[in-house]
C-alpha cells in the first residue's frame, strides 16, 4: 500500500515538471511545445490563474489571438486583479478588430500599472483605430513621458495630430469654406509654398470677413517681407498695431524691418520688450523673423548680438534664442482677460484662463486657444480648441486653432521620431508622403522603395508607391504595386479606389468597376472622386441613368470641368437638353478658373520651397 499523501506528491512533481518544461520551451521560442505544456498544466490545475495567463501569452505569440482571448478571460475569472491578462486582452481584441473591447481592457490595465508604457502605447493605437485622435495623442504623449526614446510612440503621436488636422480641415471646408478662418489657413499654406498671388487673394478675403483670427495684417506683412516688398510689409505691420497694439507678430515684424534698415539697437529694444512680456512667444515665433530676413542682412545683426552679449547688454537666454533661430535650431515651446483682443501678455492670459477651462464661455476659450498658441503652449491650445470645437454651435475658431496647434505638434513629434529612427521604414514613408504631396513623384518612389527594402509588405509604403507611380502615369507599375498591397488588404477602400482608377485609365471598365464599388467605403472627402469615376464607368458601358446619378454626386470633385462635361453628354443622351446646356456652362466657367490658376502659378516669382523636408545624406 502506498504511504498516505504519496499520490498527491507525485502529481505535484509532475505538475512542476510540466510547468518547467513549458517555461524552457518559451525561453527558446518553441511556442508550439510551450502551448501543449501549458494546456496540460491548466488541465491539471484549472484554478491556476497564472497558468491560464501564460497559456494566453504563448497563444498570443503564436498569432492565435482568438484562443489567447479565451485563455486570458479564464485567467481573469479566477483572479480579476491580474495585470497581464487585461493588457493582452486589450492587445488581442485590437488585433481582431474589436476596438471597443480593446479600449475597455487597456484603460483598466493602464489604471493598474502607471509605469508600464505598453498599456498607453496600445491604448493610443486603439483610440486611433476608433478615430478618437485627441485621446490617442494623449496616450502616446504619456508613453513619451515614461520613455522618451520610444520612437513608435512619437510616430503614433505625430500621426494622431495629423489625423486630427485632417478631420478639422474637412469640417472647416464643409461648414466654413469661405470664412476668414479658412481663408487665413489657405493664405498661410500658399505663403509657405511661395505662391504669393494666391496668398494675397486669400489674405484680402480673410481681412474683409468677420469674425476673423488675430494678427492677420501682421501675417500679411510677413508675406510681403518674404518677397522683399518692405514698404508693403511695414504698412501691414503698422495697420495691425493700430488696430491691436498687443499683436506680438507685428512687433516681431517691425523688429525685423529695423534690422533691414540697419537700426540694430531699435530692433533689439523691440525684441527685449517682447522677451520681457512673453519669452514663450519669442521662442516659438522668432523663426518667422529668421526666415524672412535675407542672409546678407542677418549676418551683421548676428555680429551685433554677439557684441551686446559680450558686454552684458542682452539676457543670455534671449541671446541664445536669437542665435539658435539664425542657425535654424529655434525651439518652439497675469490678470484675468475679458476683452476680445489679445492682451500682449500671452503667458499671463493663458495662465488666467486655463483653470477649469472646460466651463469657460466660447469667447474665453477662443482667447485661451490664441494665447496658448502664441505663448508656445501648443498642447494647451489644442486642448482648449478641442473643447471649443465640441460646443453645440461648433464655432469655426475652434477648428482654426486646433488645426494650427496640431500641425505644430505633429511637426515636432515626427521630427523627434525621425531623430530616433532616421533610417527606419516609417521615416522613409513619411518623407515619401511629403515628396508625393509636392508632386515630386520620382523622389517619392525612391523613399517608398527604401521603406519596402526594410518592410516588403508594409501597407503604407505599398499604397504610397502605387500613388507615386500613378502620379507619374506609370500605370503598369501602379497596378502591379496595388495588386501586391491588395493581397494583404483586399478590402481596403483607398487601395481599391487606386486600383480602379488605374484600370479606368486603361479603359478597362469591367475590371475597374468592382474595385470602385469597394472604394465607396473610403473617407468622406474622397467619395465625390469615387462617384465621378463610377459615373465614367457607367457612361462608357451604356448605363445612362446610373451614370447621371453617380456623376451628379461627383461634381464636388470637378476642378477642370471634365465631370460636368461627361454629365452634359449623359443629359443630352437622356433628352434633357436644358440641364445639358447648364452643365456645359459650368464646364466653361471651370475652364476659365483653371486658366487663371495656371497664369497665377506662372506669375508667382518663386518655385515652391522644400524647407520643411528633412535633409537626406547623399
Amino acid at each position: 500500500m502506498p504511504a498516505p499523501g504519496f499520490g498527491q506528491q507525485e502529481q505535484g512533481e509532475k505538475y512542476a515538471a510540466v510547468v518547467t518544461a513549458a517555461q524552457q520551451a518559451m525561453s527558446r521560442s518553441d511556442f508550439k511545445t510551450a502551448m501543449e505544456d501549458y494546456k496540460q498544466a491548466v488541465t491539471m490545475h484549472p484554478e491556476a490563474a497564472e497558468m491560464w495567463a501564460n497559456l494566453g501569452l504563448v497563444e498570443h505569440e503564436s498569432g492565435d489571438y482568438a484562443e489567447a482571448i479565451r485563455s486570458f478571460q479564464q485567467a481573469l475569472r479566477r483572479k480579476p486583479t491580474l495585470y497581464v491578462p487585461k493588457l493582452f486582452l486589450g492587445i488581442d481584441y485590437l488585433h481582431t478588430g474589436n476596438t471597443r473591447a480593446a479600449i475597455h481592457f487597456l484603460v483598466q490595465a493602464e489604471a493598474m500599472n502607471k509605469t508600464d508604457p505598453e498599456a498607453p502605447l496600445e491604448l493610443g493605437r486603439a483610440y486611433s483605430s476608433a478615430s478618437n485622435f485627441p485621446a490617442a495623442a494623449r496616450e502616446f504623449s504619456r508613453v513619451t513621458e515614461l520613455d522618451p526614446k520610444q520612437s513608435s510612440a512619437w510616430l503614433g503621436r505625430g500621426m494622431a495630430y495629423l489625423d486630427q488636422v485632417e478631420e478639422d480641415a474637412r469640417k472647416l471646408s464643409t461648414n466654413g469654406r469661405d470664412s476668414s478662418y479658412a481663408q487665413a489657413l489657405y493664405a498661410e499654406s500658399m505663403t509657405r509654398q511661395s505662391r504669393f498671388i494666391e496668398a494675397t487673394d486669400s489674405f484680402e478675403k480673410a481681412i474683409a470677413s468677420e469674425p476673423q483670427p488675430p494678427c492677420l495684417h501682421a501675417e500679411f506683412g510677413f508675406m510681403y517681407w518674404k518677397q522683399q516688398k518692405v514698404e508693403d510689409a511695414k504698412s501691414e505691420f503698422e495697420r495691425e498695431l493700430k488696430a491691436d497694439p498687443g499683436c506680438g507678430i507685428a512687433v516681431l515684424g517691425q523688429a525685423g524691418l529695423h534690422v533691414e534698415e540697419g537700426d540694430y539697437p531699435q530692433a533689439l529694444a523691440l525684441l527685449q520688450k517682447l522677451w520681457t512680456q512673453d519669452p514663450g512667444f519669442v521662442r516659438s515665433h522668432v523663426a518667422l523673423l529668421a526666415e524672412a530676413l535675407p542672409q546678407p542682412k542677418a549676418a551683421p545683426f548676428a555680429e551685433f548680438l554677439t557684441q551686446q552679449n559680450a558686454s552684458g547688454k542682452i539676457e543670455t537666454d534671449l541671446y541664445q534664442c536669437l542665435t539658435a533661430a539664425w542657425s535654424g535650431n529655434a525651439e518652439p515651446l497675469g490678470q484675468p482677460v475679458a476683452q476680445s483682443r489679445l492682451p500682449g501678455h500671452y503667458e499671463q492670459c493663458a495662465a488666467a484662463l486655463k483653470q477649469n477651462f472646460a466651463s469657460r464661455s466660447e469667447r474665453e476659450l477662443l482667447l485661451l486657444s490664441a494665447c496658448a498658441y502664441y505663448a508656445g503652449d501648443y498642447e494647451l491650445a489644442s486642448s482648449a480648441s478641442e473643447t471649443l470645437a465640441a460646443r453645440p454651435s461648433n464655432p469655426l475658431g475652434g477648428l482654426y486653432w486646433s488645426i494650427k496647434a496640431n500641425q505644430t505638434l505633429a511637426t515636432e513629434a515626427l521630427a523627434r521620431f525621425e531623430q530616433l529612427a532616421p533610417d527606419s521604414a516609417q521615416s522613409h514613408i513619411l518623407l515619401g508622403d511629403m515628396y508625393r504631396q509636392r508632386q515630386r513623384f520620382d523622389d517619392a518612389q525612391a523613399q517608398y522603395q527604401l521603406a519596402l527594402e526594410q518592410a516588403p509588405t508594409d501597407h503604407a509604403a505599398l499604397l504610397g508607391l502605387a500613388y507615386a507611380y500613378l502620379g507619374n502615369a506609370k500605370i503598369d507599375d501602379t497596378i502591379a504595386t496595388a495588386s501586391s498591397a491588395l493581397a494583404g488588404s483586399p478590402n481596403d477602400p483607398e487601395l481599391n479606389l487606386l486600383m480602379g482608377e488605374a484600370l479606368l485609365s486603361r479603359r478597362d471598365y469591367a475590371a475597374a468597376e468592382p474595385f470602385l464599388q469597394k472604394g465607396l467605403g473610403a473617407k468622406p472627402q474622397m467619395l465625390p472622386h469615387v462617384h465621378a469615376l463610377l459615373g465614367t464607368v457607367y457612361a462608357e458601358t451604356g448605363r445612362t441613368q446610373e451614370a447621371i446619378a453617380q456623376l451628379e454626386m461627383g461634381l464636388a470633385a470637378d476642378e477642370d470641368g471634365s465631370t460636368h462635361y461627361k454629365l452634359a453628354r449623359m443629359y443630352r443622351k437622356a433628352g434633357d437638353t436644358k440641364r445639358a446646356d447648364a452643365a456645359m456652362q459650368q464646364v466653361k466657367a471651370l475652364e476659365d478658373q483653371r486658366r487663371k490658376r495656371a497664369v497665377t502659378a506662372i506669375m508667382d516669382s518663386s518655385q515652391p520651397v522644400d524647407e520643411d523636408l528633412p535633409q537626406q545624406n547623399p
